[in-house]
This record gives structure tokens, sequence and C-alpha cells, in this order.
């Protein structure tokens, strides 16, 4: 075999490697990944049903209930356009409670419940995580749109304080 067929068949045999080696590697990525949907998206019936996604939005005022001695726990997610059932079986985190924001990872079950696996609460009293915050934004817009109205269901921020709310200098 002459040198420059030698060198065609190392480039192949290394494009075929790469090429394989990426494919693993986006294969075990998307095993791994979840996604994350709103209530909203949720009850319009566009999150997967038969895999693992993150649900999150707003606990639901009175929604909360345990029976005493089990650690099974049922609530409402909503982001205040729809709600969706949650289902979860272990001890919730201490700062999991009633009108604060969460995040849950699960799957959606038969019965339109969804079944956590995970639940995570906010970690201080200003802290909302990114995504919770941005699909409420969101749809507070798209019920002002909806409903024609002036009035907006967020507060607008104060340009000299920071995220934090301290002023800047």
């Amino acid at each position: 075999m002459k040198a420059r067929n030698k060198r065609i068949v190392f480039v192949i045999l290394g494009l075929i490697a790469v090429g394989a080696a990426g494919g693993l590697i986006t294969s075990a990525l998307q095993k791994y990944t979840t996604y994350y949907y709103t209530p909203t998206k949720v009850v319009n019936k566009e999150a997967p049903v038969d895999s693992l996604f993150k649900l999150g939005g707003m606990v639901r005022k009175g929604s909360l209930l345990r029976e005493e001695g089990k650690l099974e726990v049922e609530f409402v997610l909503t982001d205040y356009k729809n709600d969706v059932k949650v289902r979860y079986n272990g001890i919730l985190p201490d700062l999991f409670k009633e009108k604060q924001a969460a995040v849950t990872k699960g799957h959606l079950g038969t019965d339109g419940i969804f079944v956590a696996e995970e639940v995570l609460a906010k970690h201080d009293e200003s802290y909302m995580p990114p995504e919770v915050a941005e699909s409420l934004k969101k749809e507070a817009k798209d019920v002002k749109n909806e409903t024609g109205s002036a009035a907006d269901s967020t507060t607008t921020s104060n340009p000299s304080t920071s995220s934090t709310g301290a002023a800047k200098e």
C-alpha cells in the first residue's frame, strides 16, 4: 500500500472514531438531560409523558396535604394560569412551604398527577429559581395580552437598586 493511501485510511479511521465518540457523548447527555416545563405547558400536553422532566412554579396556598405519620405529600404547583397536582414521597426541604417557588423533578403519571422524585425549594426570601421567575413573567405577559389590561402583575424595579435590593453607588 502506498504512503498516500495509508494516510487516507488513517484519516478516515480517525474521522470514524471522532464521530463515534461524539455520538456516545450526545447519547449520554440526552439520557441525563431533564427539561423544564411550566404548569401551563403540562396542561397543554407539551411535556413528555414517558420521561423525566422538571416542573416549576409557586406552591398554591392551601394545597399542601400530608397524612399524619406518613412521608407522602400532595400539593399544587401553579404559574397563576394553570395548576398541576404533585405527589411526592419523601422528606420535603426545610424551606418548602405554600406561596413559595419550587422546582420538582419527576414524571407525569397516567392519572395526570406529577409524581416527583425530587423537590427543590428556594433557599432564601429574595431568591426564585430563574426558570420559575422567567415563566411567571411570561405567563403574566400572556394574561395581560389576553385581557388587554394595562395592569401588570409584576412589580416594577427601581433603577437605583440592584437585584439584591441594595442601593447602587
